[in-house]
């Protein structure tokens, strides 16, 4: 059932926001911020309708006639009041971004046309907007009265985004987030208690605004005004957040002064201490040819490295740039890959599943991982000091505040150490931890893991195999710089008679990445043995095949259901298994249905439902390229029913009518039974399931014939 809101929701959740500024955050606000505050308090409730209502648009200028809300009497008339007092003016206060974003195209060349600017009326919108942004350089706008009543000005948005930010901690963050928290649209963190201030003081806060807000005007400026930009940099950042978003603003500012001022870059480049601008400013500065500079900031890098990101490019960039070496450790690391397997090509749009299922022929156990593994493996183990009382700010927050500031070992060190000796000593220990952990906290609002049925399945084979020794390592690591080792963890977890192995896939033409190599290097170090599988496609005559067909109560699979299945399972062209049997779609089959298959209500009256067979068809069709005669409709219904029960799907494909075609051209007709004349394949029962499946068994044979022909 659709929720619904109460008439004056949107004033109810900004007392809600403004409530967050009465406790421990209220010594963040300056004057301005707590003069807006009182200010707002002492309108009318009309007025303050308006002003909540204007506060929820994007952008500053709005449309007067939007104001017209039922709920608020004589809304003009209150508009008119409240830019007597300053909290709208008109157009002339606007940027040209805030003008160009929500002025018409007729009314932009209203705009400009008041102030002796033509344009021809073909030109877009966009070309409107960059010449009013260039005549605005020039000066003051002048604005027709009639503009001014049909459009005015936010002038409480400086306050409003200091509060905005305070709160959510960046410059995304809106009002509408409250409805849709209260329509189920967010979900957010309920179990926050504790109210915490985000900033330690004024000024770190009013220092980190600043940069978050410039940040945001450079990127909205024109090119023609970015080379105005006046950049206060020299401004102390005064915290973590603020430092982050001057980095990134002198990164903005550095790379679009490249083309133009090579010397200008350089210099807002090394203002900034990111690893996305060191690195830059030493791939640019070296191309200038400052090679004795390069090479002194690299060997204090290599030395004392803020981050495992940066020194991996540092060691890689050192050793090509002055030890003459011509490939980097990522070409290497690739050349030198652990071994090659051949995979059949037509596991080419799931290569990792490909590889897990080569290895479970082989009698290997073998296990997805990625990233999840070690980020469930993090966030269950810490989940205390990441989501306890001192973990979020507020409901909204996803991300705990030692993780966006990188410090997590800085503040919580000596407890992280403790303990980790009390359970991550032994893999059984830490399994029922890690337990108790997930039954505690499953569903709750995390931005390190999801959640999942069969969360720890895999964990528990790790833990199981692991050296704990150098696990615990390897997390002490994590909770030292988990900005580097977040993600780029290897694709697969290989158990080959009881010894662990890790291995990140690469099919041809992928490449590996930075972060890959960076935690591949990390886990190494701690012992793991961890390498680079490079896939070779080609035909492979020992892949297992499964052809399906089903029988359904009509043509879509979201409004029909499926009433018989018929695999064979096919090696080397020849079957080596078969599965059939009828199904119960708890719904009527049509008459033509039975007609067409033979099948009616009163057979499949006592058959089972799809949820007491889905075990079966997973385990028969596991580690099989899924083949069908019109494979997307098969594959459709099956895909299907799966997710009906929760279940994911998913296999290979290959189609015999669209590879009788391409292998057998010039056939009048490719439907199945018309093929099965024309190669003279039995088929005795047209529609229904497994006759069908073993027919297009043989169609199957034919196919690989003739590529092995070929």
């Amino acid at each position: 059932m659709r929720k619904t809101l109460p008439e004056k929701y949107y004033l109810d959740h900004f007392y809600e926001f403004l409530e967050f500024f009465t406790g421990v955050n209220q010594t963040l606000l300056d004057e301005p911020t707590r003069r807006f505050i009182v200010d707002f308090r002492g309108l009318n409730s009309d007025q303050q309708c308006i002003v909540v209502r204007a506060a929820n648009r994007k952008y500053p200028v709005i449309a007067t006639k939007t104001f017209a809300y039922a709920e608020i009497n004589a809304p003009f008339e209150q508009l008119q009041q409240l830019t007597q007092q300053g909290w709208f003016a008109g157009l002339e206060k606007a940027d040209s971004f805030a003008l160009g974003q929500a002025l018409s195209k007729a009314d932009l060349r209203l705009l400009l046309s008041a102030n002796g600017e033509t344009l021809p009326a073909s030109a877009t919108k966009p070309v409107f907007a960059e010449q009013l942004a260039g005549r605005l350089l020039a000066g003051p706008l002048y604005v027709p009265d009639e503009l001014n009543q049909d459009y005015c000005v936010r002038q409480f948005d400086g306050p409003l985004n200091y509060l905005l930010f305070v709160y959510f901690g960046h410059t995304r963050g809106r009002l509408n987030q409250f409805s849709m928290r209260d329509l189920g649209v967010m979900r957010t963190r309920k179990d926050v208690s504790e109210q915490l201030a985000r900033f330690d003081s004024q000024a770190a806060a009013l220092s980190a605004f600043y940069y978050a807000r410039e940040l945001n005007k450079f990127k909205s400026l024109t090119e023609q005004q970015k080379e105005h930009y006046p950049l206060e940099s020299e401004r102390a950042a005064e915290c973590v957040i603020g430092d982050d978003y001057r980095n990134r603003l002198l990164y903005e500012v550095g790379t679009f002064w490249l083309p133009r001022d090579h010397h200008k870059a350089l210099a807002y480049l090394q203002q900034a201490n990111s690893d996305q601008a060191r690195e830059k400013w030493l791939r640019e500065s070296y191309k200038a040819g400052n090679k004795d500079e390069v090479k002194a900031t690299l060997e204090a890098l290599i030395d004392d490295p803020p981050s495992d990101t940066l020194l991996a490019f540092a060691e890689d960039f050192y050793r090509r740039k002055y030890n003459r070496k011509k490939t980097s450790l990522l070409t290497d690391m690739l050349r030198d890959a652990t071994h090659v397997i051949h995979l059949d090509e037509l596991h080419n749009q799931a290569v990792e599943q490909g590889v897990i299922g080569y290895y479970r022929r082989r009698g290997l156990a073998a296990y997805r991982t990625e990233n999840q593994l070690w980020r469930t493996l993090f966030g269950l183990l810490f989940w205390q000091w990441l989501y306890g009382d001192r973990g979020l700010v507020n409901e909204f927050d996803r991300r705990p505040q030692v993780l966006r500031h990188n410090d997590f070992y800085t503040t919580y060190g000596k407890e992280i150490e403790a303990h980790l000796e009390q359970y991550c000593c032994h893999g059984d220990v830490l399994y029922r931890y890690l337990l108790k952990q997930a039954s505690a906290h499953y569903g709750k609002v995390n931005s390190i893991f999801m959640w999942r049925d069969h969360l720890l399945d895999t964990l528990k084979v790790l833990l199981s195999c692991v050296d704990i020794t150098s696990l615990r390592e390897f997390l002490i690591m994590m909770c030292k710089d988990y900005a580097s080792l977040s993600d780029g963890f290897p694709d697969i977890m290989v158990i080959d008679h009881g010894k662990l192995r890790f291995e990140e896939i690469k099919a041809p033409g992928d490449q590996l990445r930075r972060n890959q190599l960076v935690s591949i290097q990390r886990l190494r170090q701690c012992g793991f043995n961890v390498g680079i599988t490079q896939v070779k496609w080609y035909s492979d005559p020992l892949q297992p095949y499964v052809v399906v067909d089903i029988e359904t109560t009509g043509g879509q699979s979201a409004g029909h259901r499926i009433t018989e299945v018929g695999m064979v399972k096919m090696v080397d062209g020849e079957e080596v298994a078969r599965w059939s049997s009828l199904i119960n779609p708890q719904r009527h089959i049509p008459a033509y249905i039975t007609r067409l298959t033979g099948i009616s209500d009163d057979m499949v009256a006592d058959a089972p439902v799809f949820a007491d067979v889905v075990e079966d068809i997973e385990a028969f069709s596991k580690d099989c390229v899924f083949v069908a005669h019109n494979v997307n409709f098969d594959y459709g219904f099956i895909k299907q029913e799966f997710a009906r029960l929760g279940m994911d799907f998913k296999r290979p494909k290959l189609c015999t009518c669209a590879r009788m075609r391409q292998h057998y051209p010039g056939i009048k007709s490719y439907g199945l039974g018309a093929l099965s004349a024309h190669f003279d394949i039995q088929l005795e029962n047209h529609h229904r399931a497994l006759d069908d499946a073993l027919a297009a068994a043989q169609l199957l044979k034919l196919i690989q014939q003739s590529q092995y022909a070929a």
